[in-house]
């Protein structure tokens, strides 16, 4: 078994670690909570927009919706095969929670943790409608991808070589939400009201880089799990959506900079 100073070592000079008997206590900890995070939030995204595909207007968006929600399932089974390699019990994990539950749109955690999975909050929030749907999956998708996008160079190689091979198709997410707030405003969708779903998702998004005074990052660093913080991914978040935002007449919320406390997030 190797020990903690020398897993650091080991990482710090670029190493990566390849099998469940390689990893500290500490590490695995860590490693285990980040996968959780994942998978669950998966889990949460998936069982969520399964309840829209009825909502979707025409047959070809009712299949895309179908095929995100397969995707998603998928990645979660893949993500989740991993933690079994460390002894998660797979068999239950599914049935543990109830992964499609939902607070009352009203509510705002914030970055306060609810009791129970690890989804991260964003998916603790209903859906309301075909076009809150695509906006939330616009925005969440591209936060998705900025998140994973860094989890491709985690020092654990097995999370690392699945994450890069579900990027692609998270990216694919994104630009399926975008191309479906696209078709929806064509239509003639109420811009108010398409503005209105914004300004309920992209704070609810935000929260899900964490927080600036998390020790969680800290952590990630000195494992090589990640190596950035939550400013410099929210700014390549804003980076994304900001141009998509503004290319179909919608505005950035004003209160969306917004002060993050401790919720467990990727970060």
């Amino acid at each position: 078994m190797v020990d903690e100073e020398g897993l650091v070592t080991f990482v710090a000079g670029g190493g990566r670690l390849s099998a469940p008997d390689n990893v500290t206590p500490r590490y695995r900890g860590e490693l285990m909570r980040l996968m959780a995070i994942f998978v669950d939030s998966e889990m949460a995204g998936a069982s969520g927009f399964a309840d829209c595909i009825n909502l979707a207007p025409g047959l070809k968006e009712r299949i895309i919706a179908t095929r995100i929600v397969f995707d998603k399932l998928n990645h979660a089974r893949q993500v989740l095969d991993l933690m079994e390699q460390f002894g998660a019990n797979t068999a239950q994990y599914v049935g543990a929670h109830s992964w499609a539950s939902r607070l009352d749109r009203s509510v705002n955690l914030g970055t306060r943790r609810m009791e129970g999975d690890m989804r991260l909050n964003v998916f603790h929030y209903p859906i309301n409608g075909w076009v809150d749907a695509v906006v939330m999956n616009c925005l969440m998708g591209q936060a998705t991808v900025v998140q994973l996008d860094e989890l491709t160079r985690s020092s654990y190689q097995p999370l690392a070589d699945t994450l890069a091979s579900i990027l692609p198709v998270e990216e694919r997410h994104a630009e399926l939400g975008e191309q479906g707030l696209q078709t929806a405003l064509e239509r003639g969708h109420d811009r108010t009201d398409a503005q209105a779903s914004v300004n309920y998702w992209y704070p609810r998004v935000a929260d899900t880089f964490g927080s600036s005074t998390s020790d969680h990052f800290a952590q990630h660093r000195k494992y090589g799990l990640r190596q950035r913080g939550r400013q410099e991914l929210l700014a390549q978040w804003q980076s994304l959506v900001h141009p998509i935002l503004s290319r179909f007449g919608l505005g950035v919320p004003g209160h969306a900079s917004i002060e993050i406390g401790d919720q467990a997030s990727l970060q």
